[in-house]
């Protein structure tokens, strides 16, 4: 028995967000006081560091669990199984449902049980559950879809990484242009085909590290000091992905067995370019190698950092042959990647 992705869907929202369209805000410095630089000034350094060109952003009438129910259904319609034969929905996000222009979080009931609601799966053993990692959060709950496989407890997983990562930004801070909404969607289960998941990697670091992403208050001291943002300290975040994420990968790859060699894609967070470059020639190096070319297909410049759902939409994107130049066959070995508030850490080696 091999456990593998035998379906996966995802939703890009339709709405289109440029670097331009940032031209008009009033970014502050953490402290409340006006940078001394020009906004066209902004955006060209944050392109250079980020790699994002535009992002996108959910229609104003949809919420979280919405976009998750039309990444689940494409996802369960190419794998070909019954929904009612589900096991587990495991449903990754970090902020739950937020309404546009509103500053509640709704998570009851669960964003998953809203997604089993969504499908009209009538199974009371099909168990719907959240689970909050970071963005990390689709990898590990992979990796719990495998656990319960594994144990005998489920033979069919529907595991989604969802997120409106636009309702929770700082328009006053330059970090609210990384971030973006998306979702992707992936059925888990057992097969006697060859390949699947063939090792894993999981840890979570908070002794120091706990607070790297963290909510706050605006940078714009006149806004409600009650209302609060997901904000980060982008150079601890930095200097720490770089230093860990390499060795989780090295770790995970060890344990499956697999030369660095046959390793075809690395699947990472598109948290930022210019850090995702950074760690995989780091992870290179520790085999004494140089980066092969096309080894990490990107999709942060169109499509931003939507969190959870960045590795599934990618790998959806690319199964559908719909990420230029990027391409994976059969018994292709590749490794998913991710780093996130925690902070977590995690890693899959997968063979197609």
């Amino acid at each position: 028995m091999n456990i593998k992705i035998t379906g996966s869907g995802s939703y890009i929202p339709t709405k289109k967000v440029t670097n331009s369209d940032f031209a008009q805000h009033d970014f502050l410095n953490e402290d409340g006081t006006a940078f001394n630089m020009t906004n066209d000034i902004i955006a060209e350094k944050f392109v250079e560091i980020t790699g994002i060109l535009e992002r996108r952003y959910a229609d104003d009438n949809m919420v979280n669990s919405d976009m998750a129910i039309i990444a689940a259904k494409k996802a369960i319609e190419k794998s070909g199984i019954d929904p009612e034969t589900l096991d587990y929905i495991i449903l990754a996000h970090n902020y739950g449902d937020i309404k546009i222009n509103t500053i509640q979080s709704d998570t009851v009931p669960s964003l998953a049980t809203r997604v089993k609601y969504g499908l009209q799966i009538k199974n009371p053993k099909c168990v719907a559950y959240d689970i909050l990692f970071g963005c990390p959060g689709w990898i590990e709950a992979v990796i719990q879809a495998q656990a319960y496989i594994k144990a005998g407890m489920a033979k069919k997983c529907l595991v989604i990484g969802s997120e409106t990562l636009s309702r929770v930004v700082d328009k006053h801070d330059r970090d609210s242009m990384i971030y973006s909404d998306g979702a992707g969607a992936t059925i888990i289960e057992a097969t006697n085909d060859e390949g699947g998941i063939l090792a894993h990697e999981s840890a979570t670091f908070s002794f120091d590290e706990a607070k790297f992403l963290y909510f706050g208050n605006s940078f714009n001291k006149n806004e409600d000091p009650n209302i609060r943002y997901i904000k980060m300290y982008g150079r601890k975040i930095y200097e720490f992905a770089l230093s860990n994420v390499p060795k989780a990968m090295a770790s995970c790859l060890e344990k499956s067995g697999i030369a660095i060699t046959d390793v075809k894609k690395i699947l990472i967070h598109q948290a930022n370019e210019k850090m995702d470059e950074a760690i995989i020639n780091r992870f290179y190096k520790l085999y004494k190698m140089e980066t092969p070319t096309g080894i990490m297909p990107m999709s942060i410049h169109k499509l931003g950092n939507s969190s959870v759902a960045t590795v599934p939409t990618l790998f959806d994107l690319i199964t559908n042959n719909e990420l230029e130049g990027q391409i994976l066959n059969e018994g292709d070995v590749i490794i998913f990647a991710s780093v996130g508030a925690g902070m977590n850490i995690n890693a899959i080696v997968y063979q197609m």
